[in-house]
C-alpha cells in the first residue's frame, strides 16, 4: 500500500550517487518530507539508514533496469565521476553509458527524470543564466553534461517520463564531504596554516548552502509543472573573496587569504549566476500546497 500524506499520492524516489557530497543531502531531505527513497550507489557511508539500499549496477546497459532499481516514480541522477576534475577523461568515457542508462529507465514506465545539470553547460558568460542561454562549453565537464543534457531533451521530447534538467551553481556547506575551496581552505585550517593561496577572488558567483539545494532539489523533482532546465541557485551574485571572508568569519578561522597566488582561470566569467524564477515558482507551490495540507 502507498502511503498517503493529505491525500497525495507518496513517491518513491530513486537516487543515484547517494553517497556523494550533494546526494546524501538529497536523500536526507526526501526522508524527512515523508518520501520513500531508494538509494543507488557503490558505498552508502554516511547515507541516512531510512533509505533502502540499492547496489545494482546502473551501468550495466541492462533494457529490465527500470524493474531491477526498484520501478520508482522518481528518479533524480546524481551519479557522477570526477565533478570537481573538470577535464578528467572520465566525463567523456562514461557518457554513453548515462545515456543508456536513463533512456532505459524511462522506456521501462519512469514516470520523472531529474538529472543535475552544471552552470559549466554554458560556458563564459557574463550576467545571469536562464534556460534560454546558449551553451558553449569550456570544459570536458561541461561538454559532457550539455552533450547528455541535448540528448535527453530530444530522447525524451515526445514520451510521457517529465525530464527535469537541474543547473547548480557554487555549492556551500558540508566541507567534510566537499571539494570546493571551501573544504580545502578547511583541510588548510587544521593542518595549521597561516595563508591560503588564492585568486583576486573578484569574480561574482551564485553561492547556495547544500541544505537549501537539497530542498531545491526535490521540490523540483517532485512535481511535474515545470519541466526542462530549471535553475537550482538564489540569483543573488557575491564575489568570491567576500563569500570566502565571510566564511572565516563564521568559522572563527585563522588563516589569511593569499590573493593573487594564483591567476584567475581564463574561462571563468567576471560575473555569472542563475535566474532563479522557475524554481522559485516551484518553492511557492509547494509552500502553498503544505498550507493547505
Amino acid at each position: 500500500m502507498v502511503p498517503k500524506q493529505g491525500g497525495y499520492r507518496m513517491k518513491t524516489i530513486l537516487v543515484t550517487g547517494a553517497g556523494g557530497y550533494i546526494g546524501r543531502h538529497v536523500v536526507k531531505e526526501a526522508l524527512d518530507r515523508g518520501y520513500q527513497v531508494i538509494a543507488s550507489d557503490f558505498s552508502f557511508k554516511g547515507v541516512d539508514e531510512r533509505a533502502q539500499f540499492c547496489d545494482v549496477p546502473i551501468f550495466s546497459g541492462s533494457r529490465d533496469i527500470y524493474r531491477q532499481m526498484g520501478e520508482p516514480d522518481v528518479l533524480i541522477h546524481m551519479a557522477w565521476r570526477d565533478g570537481f576534475i573538470h577535464n578528467a577523461s572520465s566525463h567523456m568515457k562514461d557518457l554513453s553509458s548515462h545515456v543508456v542508462f536513463l533512456n532505459n529507465m524511462a522506456k521501462g514506465g519512469l514516470p520523472a527524470l531529474t538529472v543535475m545539470g552544471t552552470m559549466h553547460e554554458v560556458g563564459y558568460w557574463e550576467g545571469a543564466i536562464d534556460e534560454n542561454t546558449p551553451c558553449n562549453p569550456q570544459s570536458q565537464y561541461g561538454i559532457a553534461k550539455n552533450a547528455l543534457r541535448q540528448s535527453l531533451m530530444l530522447s525524451l521530447k515526445d514520451t510521457p517520463c517529465h525530464l527535469h534538467w537541474l543547473r547548480a551553481y557554487y555549492i556551500t556547506g558540508d566541507e567534510a564531504h566537499g571539494s570546493s575551496i571551501f573544504a580545502k581552505i578547511t583541510q588548510a585550517e587544521l593542518d595549521g596554516k597561516q595563508t591560503f593561496p588564492f585568486t583576486s577572488g573578484k569574480n561574482l558567483y551564485d553561492f547556495i548552502d547544500i541544505h537549501d539545494l537539497a530542498r531545491m532539489i526535490v521540490l523540483a523533482s517532485v512535481q511535474t509543472k515545470v519541466d526542462g532546465i530549471i535553475n537550482v541557485c538564489t540569483g543573488k551574485p557575491m564575489s568570491l573573496a567576500d563569500r570566502v571572508e565571510q566564511f572565516l568569519r563564521d568559522k572563527g578561522y585563522h588563516i589569511r587569504l593569499d590573493y593573487g597566488a594564483f591567476p584567475d582561470r581564463p574561462y571563468d566569467s567576471p560575473g555569472v549566476w542563475g535566474d532563479p524564477s522557475r524554481i522559485e515558482s516551484i518553492l511557492k507551490d509547494a509552500q502553498a500546497n503544505e498550507e493547505t495540507v
